[in-house]
Formats: C-alpha cells, sequence, structure tokens
C-alpha cells in the first residue's frame, strides 16, 4: 500500500468539522473557567460595593478595556496554537497594543501627580496580594482550556501553554476587576500584569505535560 492509499482510507467517513469549531471549543472551555471563577469572586472575596458608581467612572473601565483586550489578542493566538499548522503565528504582535495604551495613560497620571504621591499611586492598597488573586482566578480558567485542547491538535506545547496561561490570566484579571478597587494605571499596569504573567509561565511550564497528545 502507498502513502496516497493509506491517505485515502484513513479519511473515509471522516465526519466534516463545523467551521469555527475550534473557537467555538475553546470559548466554552474559557466560559465554564470564568464561572467558577466568577464565583469565587462573588462568595469569597465579595463584590465591591460601590461598583454600581464605579462603572460610571474612567477608572474602571480603563481596567477592563485592558484586561479584556489582552484576553482577546491572547484567545486569537491560543486559537491559533491549538492548530498543528502554526509554523508563523499571526496577530502576536497585537498583545503589546493594549500594553503600550495603558502605558501611555500611565505616563500620563504621573505626569499630573506630584512625584511624592508615586509610590502610593503605584502599591496602591492590595500590591502584595493583587498577582496572587489573579493567578488563582487564572486556574479553574486554565483548567477550561486545557479541557478545550482535549479535542485539539497543538504542536508546539509551550508556546500553547503560554498562550492558554495568558489568556485565562487576562480573563481572570476581567473577572477580578468586579472586585479590586484599585484605579490607578500604573497599578493595572504592574501588579494585574504581573498576575497575567505568572499565568502564562505556569501554562508554559505545564503545557508540554498536559497538552501532549
Amino acid at each position: 500500500m502507498n502513502t496516497d492509499d493509506l491517505i485515502s482510507r484513513l479519511s473515509q467517513d471522516v465526519p466534516p468539522v463545523r467551521r469555527n469549531a475550534v473557537g467555538w471549543r475553546i470559548a466554552i472551555g474559557i466560559l465554564l473557567g470564568a464561572l467558577v471563577s466568577g464565583g469565587y469572586v462573588l462568595l469569597s472575596m465579595g463584590i465591591r460595593p460601590d461598583l454600581g458608581e464605579a462603572m460610571h467612572g474612567f477608572a474602571f473601565w480603563m481596567k477592563w478595556g485592558y484586561t479584556l483586550s489582552l484576553s482577546v489578542a491572547a484567545l486569537v493566538v491560543t486559537a491559533q496554537l491549538a492548530r498543528p499548522d502554526t509554523r508563523r503565528l499571526r496577530w502576536l504582535w497585537v498583545i503589546a497594543i493594549p500594553v503600550a495604551l495603558l502605558a501611555g495613560v500611565g505616563a500620563l497620571e504621573l505626569i499630573r501627580t506630584p512625584s511624592g504621591e508615586w509610590l502610593a499611586m503605584w502599591l496602591g492598597h492590595s500590591w502584595r496580594t493583587c498577582p496572587w488573586r489573579v493567578l488563582t482566578l487564572a486556574m479553574p480558567i486554565f483548567v477550561g482550556l486545557l479541557w478545550s485542547f482535549r479535542r485539539l491538535a497543538p504542536t508546539r506545547l509551550r508556546a500553547a501553554g503560554a498562550a492558554a496561561g495568558l489568556a485565562a490570566g487576562a480573563f481572570a484579571a476581567t473577572v477580578y476587576c468586579l472586585h479590586c478597587p484599585e484605579v490607578s494605571a500604573i497599578f493595572v499596569l504592574t501588579w494585574y500584569s504581573l498576575g497575567i504573567l505568572l499565568a502564562a509561565s505556569v501554562g508554559a511550564l505545564l503545557g508540554p505535560r498536559l497538552l501532549r497528545w
């Protein structure tokens, strides 16, 4: 039997794959994990009492704009790495856009704020716990993405794990905004991003072990 005959026999009676099946699979995994993370925030951390008022201000939407745009960019990269044909990653550079925009907002904050208040603005009230809370909330979402990958075919396992961790961390930071009262752009840029990077690092570490197929 030659190679063409083997391929022909293997491809017989293979059902067609739905359009956007990869995207839907990943979206379901993220949603399931986000529901667990959201429940943890609601039952354990608590929703910030001034959430309704905060949603009328710039700071809240600045944070959500950063975390949501980073989530979408990471999700696009994750969907690419879920396929076996990922020699060249497209749109990877998009991840840098929300970071650069938030850095610009942070620079404007520093210009408008007396230098004596910079440290307090940077550390806020929760810099010690913020990254670890984001990492904790990212774990259920990361598990949901691992479930998604069970029917997918990644070949760059470490990169796929890092992208999944990045997406999980960014979505977790979005959920964490419901609890966190911090309003400074440089706080978000530093400590939220650190939590997201920790989640990406965990994904890169576990990817080769957990995404093998």
